[in-house]
């Protein structure tokens, strides 16, 4: 192969990924990458409260949005709503603590 292809080549993937890079600045500066954190600043609305294992495959979930609570059945196939408007009780009543529980909670695979 000839040297002259192989800069033709190089040239090439150096012009693709400029543009690709360009087009991402694009969207992130115009708004178009949308935003991980949407709600920076203010108070969080939903959280994790409790999880529990069923067994290997489904789990319980308590989740409180505002001052309600839902449970909801995770499982391979189906998610499924237990209960829902269930009036949210005790201290904690809210905060970042989404994700804390399904950390701790070492489910088999």
């Amino acid at each position: 192969m000839d040297l002259q292809l192989y800069g033709r080549f190089l040239f090439a993937l150096v012009g693709v990924l400029a543009l690709i890079g360009l087009l991402t600045w694009l969207a992130r500066r115009f708004g178009l990458g949308g935003r991980l954190v949407p709600n920076k600043g203010r108070e969080r609305r939903l959280s994790i409260v409790e999880v529990m294992a069923l067994d290997s495959r489904r789990k319980l979930v308590l989740v409180r949005r505002d001052a309600t609570e839902h449970l909801v059945l995770l499982g391979p196939g189906q998610d499924v709503v237990v209960e829902s408007g269930i009036a949210a009780t005790g201290k904690d009543t809210g905060g970042p603590r989404l994700g804390a529980d399904l950390v701790s909670m070492g489910e088999p695979r």
